[in-house]
């Protein structure tokens, strides 16, 4: 009998993915959480322009989606103000992460990122052979004095940056970003990950030209237009760069329906702007349950925020645990001294009503 003949590569990798999947804890626990308050998903849902769209496309289904994206790459290039050529649409920046690896990194090539940051993108650098060279936040934000010193050391062809960034919902200024990008080392490539920057407050977003061949901009349709489960992301990135993507990409990944409700919802930014002062206002109310409770919630440009439990890590999952158990799914930072916080995504009316219950049950749980 014959095995498949895995490389090398594959056989050295861990069978695991980045994230442990609420579904999954829910068929652990034999029941469903109350609130889901850990995956950062947009609560306020998305626009009825973007359902509508989606729901005459169905009608179509049994088509395949267009395979170069042309309306949705066309509706975003107006958008941005930059030419189709600087799009690149993907399923969602996961999915695009994965093919720029691809593109870019050989066994043994350096990529810099952050410790505690966006696992997934560190799953799919171990996956192409990259070796990855982490750095620690600083107080709580990244560290981009940190990050390029390790890619000037190690010759890094990628550099990852999220901001605002997961999982602390922390930001950096827009100059410190473009300043980032005038000190980056010859031949490196900054990977910006944008998937909050519709949330964040107005003027976050750096003046980075299109056609700079230094960095790619990852955005999404998953958090501020709440479209997580269609999987739709996009790229702005020099011509050379984003058409380069379609030696590798999923020609058909972008289904009929997810192009159409992207392209909707992209074009009502009134709801889009709606959304974002209810995420506002739901910063300050789940701020304000961590206040009652004793605990400090950290400053947030994302539709999540971090409260600190105001112990070590040790502490912080007994609270994470105890909330699973009143039926509170949240998540935290995985790496110290950030792992002193859990991380709760921000939500409706009756979400909050349940968390504000539930956190002091928790927290007197976790210090008996």
């Amino acid at each position: 009998m014959t095995t498949p003949r895995f490389t090398p590569l594959s056989q050295s990798l861990p069978a695991s993915v980045p994230f442990v999947g609420p579904e999954t804890q829910e068929r652990a626990m034999r029941h469903a959480f109350k609130a889901r308050l850990g995956a950062n998903e947009n609560m306020f849902g998305p626009s009825p322009r973007a359902l509508e769209a989606m729901a005459l496309a169905a009608r179509d289904v049994w088509m395949y989606g267009d395979p170069e994206n042309h309306d949705l790459r066309v509706g975003l290039a107006a958008h941005h103000g930059v030419a189709p050529e600087n799009i690149v649409v993907g399923e969602g920046i996961d999915g695009l992460l994965g093919y720029l690896v691809r593109l870019v990194i050989g066994p043994g090539d350096a990529v810099v990122t952050s410790d505690g940051a966006y696992p997934t993108f560190n799953f799919h650098v171990a996956g192409f052979g990259g070796a990855l060279h982490k750095v620690p936040y600083r107080d709580d934000f990244e560290d981009p004095d940190a990050l390029l010193a390790r890619a000037h050391a190690v010759d890094a062809k990628l550099i990852y940056l999220s901001n605002p960034d997961n999982p602390m919902g922390s930001q950096l200024s827009a100059v410190a970003i473009e300043q980032m990008i005038e000190s980056l080392p010859d031949g490196c490539l900054l990977i910006l990950d944008e998937a909050y920057i519709d949330l964040a407050p107005e003027g976050s977003a750096p003046k980075i030209a299109p056609d700079d061949p230094r960095v790619i901009r990852f955005r999404t349709f998953s958090k501020g237009y709440a479209l997580a489960g269609l999987r739709v992301g996009y790229a702005i990135a020099a011509p050379e760069l984003a058409q380069a993507f379609n030696k590798v990409r999923n020609h058909f990944g972008m289904g009929r329906i997810a192009q159409a409700g992207a392209l909707a919802a992209l074009a009502d930014q009134d709801w889009l702007g709606a959304v974002k002062a209810k995420v506002v206002t739901a910063r300050e109310d789940f701020a304000e349950v961590a206040r009652e409770n004793g605990l400090k919630a950290l400053p947030s440009a994302t539709n999540f925020i971090c409260i600190d439990c105001g112990q070590d890590g040790e502490f912080a999952r007994k609270v994470l645990t105890a909330l699973a158990n009143l039926g509170v799914f949240v998540r935290m930072p995985g790496t110290a001294p950030m792992d002193r916080c859990i991380r709760v995504s921000l939500g409706d009316a009756d979400a909050l009503a349940i968390f504000k219950d539930a956190l002091p049950r928790a927290l007197t749980a976790a210090r008996a």
